[in-house]
């Protein structure tokens, strides 16, 4: 019971600090976490499924609190497959979290902007754009989307996996489910 009541708070931490960060740049930096190709930096906390399963309904629940601000915008899909894009993203971290390249998880840390450039470039291709739908577009929307997340993982995100792992943070934060 401890460890389930332990999962469902870290869990509900990773919500509130991801639609946290993405509240505070949405007002401090109008647009940048909502445009096509955006700098969201909430993503960054995407590298947390590395150390522990307890990311991935927290960062989920966490899209779907931020994505409630596209509802106003006018996009109320973005919910629903922004959300779907970090549940898929999350889960390949978790399961490609040990898979290296040197010491760096890069394969896992791909994951956000293969995800959210493939569901995304889809769902702005699909509902989006008038007319048929065309590949072209698709790739573009989709590259455009990925770009965005190739951005924040690989800059701020490769900057906090080496906090967490350099200073032992995984171990002490998150417990057994720490990386080896």
């Amino acid at each position: 019971m401890k460890n389930k009541n332990r999962f469902i708070a870290v869990s509900a931490v990773i919500a509130a600090l991801y639609a946290g960060l993405f509240y505070a740049q949405s007002l401090l930096l109008p647009g940048t976490a909502t445009m096509a190709v955006q700098f969201r930096a909430a993503e960054v906390l995407n590298v947390l499924a590395l150390f522990t399963p307890a990311a991935i309904p927290g960062l989920t629940i966490g899209c779907i609190i931020s994505n409630l601000y596209s509802i106003g915008s006018g996009l109320p899909l973005d919910m629903i497959f922004g959300s779907l894009a970090t549940l898929g993203a999350t889960t390949c971290m978790w399961f490609l979290r040990k898979v290296k390249v040197g010491s760096y998880p890069l394969p896992a840390m791909l994951m956000p902007a293969i995800w959210n450039g493939l569901i995304i470039g889809w769902e702005i291709e699909f509902f989006f754009i008038e007319g048929k739908f065309e590949w072209l577009g698709f790739l573009t929307q989709g590259g455009l989307v990925a770009l965005g997340e190739v951005g924040v993982m690989l800059t701020l995100g490769t900057a906090l996996y080496y906090v967490i792992v350099k200073r032992n943070l995984g171990e002490r934060l998150f417990g057994n489910d720490k990386i080896q």
